[in-house]
């Protein structure tokens, strides 16, 4: 069997990316330096900012702890 290429809400996808620039940009970092506090690579979070890629819930559970934030104020669009 082939890879599986599962759609994804690109309106939602967007938003998502929205907000974490807007949180990030209001702690006043940058990219690098969160990604590094997430444990993610600099291009994987500009990604999510730009709205291009889905992320997963564990990445998202690490976001919002960076933000100091609940999940449920992350994703709460």
């Amino acid at each position: 069997m082939g890879k599986r290429a599962f759609k994804y809400d690109k309106v939602l996808t967007r938003k998502f990316g929205q907000k974490i620039a807007f949180l990030r940009k209001n702690l006043n970092i940058t990219q690098d330096e969160l990604a590094f506090r997430v444990n993610i690579s600099p291009s994987y979070l500009s990604a999510i900012e730009r709205g291009v890629t889905d992320t997963t819930i564990s990445t998202a559970k690490r976001l919002a702890k960076a933000f100091n934030i609940s999940l449920q104020e992350l994703f709460n669009l």
